[in-house]
């Protein structure tokens, strides 16, 4: 029997969304983005496990196969959904971080002060193509450091082991309803609406 993947949650109603969201995108993008653009990479992951069960496995090879489409597939839509996740959960705050106590610290830490984490993060989601992600990561399973990355689409630049603590979509999907071309403006309000006691508690999940 094929695996079958979950649409989570956000941590926030629909209705919620359009008012705790509204400085970042339009009302219209907090329903289609996470109802239908969202929710489509959960289809399309059930899918591709429904696929994967009856596909040729002998006829692999490193041209063209359904098996290797599907399995490439797959990673697009796991790393989109996930994405999506982590970004629902990071956003529906104030931006102010003094009540994290933890990550405060450790950015501080990795990073010099805030401001200068916010002018590196800021700085990798703008580098990130038109479709693409600027995130914090903790990269758990090599230097334990807090790390800015680019990600082009979803997974081209992602560090293995690396856990997102706040993940930005700057897929022009995002912001054109509300911002136009505008990507720094849209990133500054994302960076403002952080809620960041989720963020702390993702991180002190995977600290330990």
């Amino acid at each position: 029997m094929a695996f079958e993947w979950k649409f989570n949650q956000r941590p926030y109603s629909d209705d919620e969304a359009k008012t705790l969201l509204k400085d970042v995108m339009s009302p219209e993008t907090t329903d289609w983005h996470y109802n239908t653009h969202h929710k489509g990479y959960v289809t399309a992951l059930n899918n591709i496990e429904k696929g994967l069960e009856s596909a040729d496995k002998a006829g692999a090879n490193g041209n063209y196969s359904q098996f290797g489409e599907l399995k490439r597939r797959f990673t697009w839509n796991h790393a989109g959904t996930l994405m999506h996740d982590v970004y629902w959960d990071n956003l529906g705050g104030d931006g102010n971080i003094d009540n994290a106590p933890e990550i405060k610290k450790a950015i501080e830490e990795h990073f010099g002060s805030f401001d200068n984490w916010k002018a590196d993060f800021k700085a990798a989601c703008m580098s990130a193509k038109l479709s693409g992600w600027g995130v914090l990561v903790f990269d758990m399973l090599y230097s334990g450091r807090l790390l800015n990355i680019t990600a082009d689409e979803h997974h081209y630049g992602a560090i293995w082991g690396g856990i997102p603590l706040v993940a930005c979509d700057v897929f022009e999907h995002a912001y054109y309803h509300k911002d136009g071309p505008g990507r720094a403006k849209y990133i500054d309000n994302f960076i403002n609406g952080l809620h960041w006691g989720r963020i702390n508690e993702r991180y002190k999940k995977f600290i330990k």
